[in-house]
């Protein structure tokens, strides 16, 4: 028996909620969202499409659930310009959040942004093991870089570390196929902008995060050990500590099961220490 709980279940929580239903991922659903008519109606919704999982509303229950996701809070906006801001504005739905996983040992993806600071946040206040916090974000980052390279008729996978955001770290020495610095610089430019026509078009990415999440849950209820790249609170790998930042790892049941540290071209590490101190200091105001 899996519980999968969603705390806030909008456009990214509630298409998760959607997509793992839809394939029977697990047997219980525990929705939460602070506009109390949308949420009931999204618990009906999933409901009207009989599958097998029992859908609850209870929050009651959420600190006995194998996996969370929390997905609540506020985006950017005009009046929210910096993820500083962003993450002032979503620390207090953070604390609430913590506030109802008293005895939580089962495993929380972050996907709320800035996710890495948020992450980092959760893995120093829920008393679990720094493990079984994952941010999401990598598979995203990777699957990107992945279809740019095939773009290029380039059929490897790519891996992007660092920060889910403008200090992303695509991973070239990772690749049989070199690339000059033009090469890099052009594709990293697409990379940070490779979002932005979905937004302007329709509000927000919605598919690709909803899917790539869905598929980490199924990975980690099926014990599936499979190799991503998520961020993790940092102990000294990769010489980095006090941030989450985005690294290669292998996804089990209890989470991280094992932090690869790959031998990385000094640029990439170069760049990589850059989100670092970055988010060290995005993660002090946490």
């Amino acid at each position: 028996m899996t519980t999968l709980a969603l705390y806030g279940v909008g456009a990214i929580g509630g298409g998760i909620a959607h997509i793992v239903n839809a394939h029977d991922t697990v047997d219980k659903i525990l929705l939460y969202d602070a506009v109390t008519p949308f949420l009931n109606a999204q618990k009906l919704d999933l409901m009207h499409a009989g599958r097998k999982a029992e859908i609850s509303t209870d929050l009651s229950e959420f600190a006995q659930s194998d996996i969370c996701v929390f997905a609540a809070g506020t985006a950017r906006s005009p009046d929210i310009k910096t993820r500083i801001e962003l993450l002032h504005a979503n620390i207090p739905v953070a604390r609430e959040f913590i506030g109802h996983m008293k005895g939580f040992d089962g495993v929380l993806i972050t996907v709320s942004n800035p996710m890495d600071a948020l992450n980092y946040f959760f893995a120093k206040e829920l008393g679990i093991d720094r493990t079984q916090t994952i941010g999401f974000g990598g598979q995203l980052d990777s699957a990107r870089f992945t279809r740019a390279l095939q773009s290029r008729g380039i059929h490897e996978k790519g891996y992007v570390i660092g920060e889910h955001g403008d200090r992303q770290v695509p991973v070239y020495s990772q690749l049989q196929t070199t690339f000059s610095k033009q090469e890099q610089d052009e594709l990293l430019a697409e990379l940070r902008g490779s979002s932005m026509e979905v937004i302007k078009g329709k509000g927000g990415t919605v598919f690709g995060p909803t899917t790539h999440v869905a598929d980490l849950i199924h990975a980690i209820s099926t014990d599936q050990k499979i190799d991503i790249t998520c961020s993790v609170a940092v102990e000294g790998e990769y010489g980095i500590e006090n941030c989450s930042i985005g690294l290669p790892v292998t996804i089990g049941k209890q989470g991280i099961s094992a932090i690869h540290e790959w031998k990385l071209a000094d640029s990439e590490q170069t760049e990589l220490q850059a989100a670092a101190e970055f988010l060290q200091e995005l993660c002090r105001n946490s």
